[in-house]
């Protein structure tokens, strides 16, 4: 059965940097960025992204796009604050090629195509963006219960679009702030229906 929260993967290799609908919000990204973390790493520039987007092999969704190219090269965001674009493991291209090689020919592939690590919220618990997915969800891996056998029990549906969830960073209604429990308007994680039919194995 097809799972209708991931369609398609798009067809181009770079995603247009500038989607309608969203100018205000990168402004008071942008605004709380700066507010909170001083000096910011400089913006990702064109180069940059498509080099990045080419080792990917895939567009980054156009709103996590506009937070590299418009904000910053990572460090702003929850908690840990967003990786930078790439570099080595420590980056969003890093740690997405390391996952997806540890993924390759095993018989249970633990990192999904098209999704990226964006954050890590410490014990090998990752933030990360569906890049397939039209509103870019956003989803939480967190592989410390896992026993052996599939992966996809380790993961989650933190929120159902990238836009969304920064909208949660803003207001403080995040379940990853300190004082979430029992808040109203907090919404915790829960297992995201898509993982097992995106880490299937390829067929040999």
């Amino acid at each position: 059965m097809t799972d209708p929260t991931d369609p398609k993967p798009p067809t181009s290799l770079t995603a247009p940097t500038s989607p309608t609908g969203h100018d205000g919000l990168v402004r008071r990204v942008a605004a709380r960025a700066a507010a909170e973390t001083g000096a910011l790493p400089p913006p990702v520039d064109a180069a940059r992204l498509a080099e990045a987007e080419a080792r990917l092999g895939f567009a980054l969704h156009p709103l996590l796009a506009r937070l590299y190219r418009e904000t910053a090269d990572g460090g702003f965001g929850p908690d840990y604050r967003l990786l930078p674009l790439s570099g080595p493991a420590d980056s969003v291209v890093g740690a997405y090629l390391t996952w997806r090689e540890e993924s390759a020919g095993a018989a249970h592939p633990v990192w999904p195509e098209g999704v990226v690590p964006i954050l890590t919220w410490g014990c090998a618990m990752y933030a990360a963006v569906d890049c397939r997915h039209e509103d870019g969800q956003v989803l939480l891996f967190e592989p410390n219960a896992h026993g052996g056998g599939p992966w996809d029990r380790c993961w989650f549906l933190d929120s159902p679009g990238l836009a969304a969830w920064l909208e949660t960073w803003l207001v403080g209604t995040g379940w990853f702030e300190e004082d979430a429990a029992g808040r109203d308007g907090v919404t915790d994680p829960r297992p995201w229906p898509g993982a097992a039919g995106r880490l299937a194995a390829p067929a040999a």
